[in-house]
């Protein structure tokens, strides 16, 4: 990935991925693959690659640090992406936690399931850019 700046409208969207990340990672239990890789390729336009490399070293440790070391051996991680969306997450997680404790646990599954069909259907239709 190229090294570039990141201008403020980057490192709002960033963080933003990192809070609904987290926040749909502490009420529903998914984050990583589900969120934060389609939400890079649809809001940033990043090849799928960088998308996985950054995703996988904002979780670096202790789960995602030997698929961060192939991604980063092929120049696929950005530490600053992956650093401003972990902020979001960390945030984003306690939020979400807190507010899913507080659903009954059919609401929480029906919200996971409409998610999951939603990110389905935007990656099917979403094209080269």
């Amino acid at each position: 990935m190229q090294e570039n700046k990141i201008n403020m409208q980057t490192l709002l969207i960033l963080i933003f991925i990192g809070l609904i990340a987290g926040f749909l990672g502490g009420m529903v239990g998914i984050g990583g693959g589900l969120i934060i890789v389609p939400a890079l390729v649809l809001m940033l336009g990043m090849n799928q690659h960088n998308a996985q490399g950054i995703s996988l070293t904002m979780l670096l440790f202790p789960v995602g640090i030997l698929g961060v070391i192939n991604y980063y051996k092929k120049g696929y991680v950005d530490f600053k992406y992956a650093g401003l969306i972990a902020v979001g997450f960390f945030v984003g997680s306690y939020i979400g936690s807190k507010y899913s404790l507080s659903l009954p646990q059919e609401t929480v599954k029906k919200i996971f399931a409409i998610l999951m069909i939603i990110l389905a259907i935007r990656i099917l239709l979403s094209g080269k850019r």
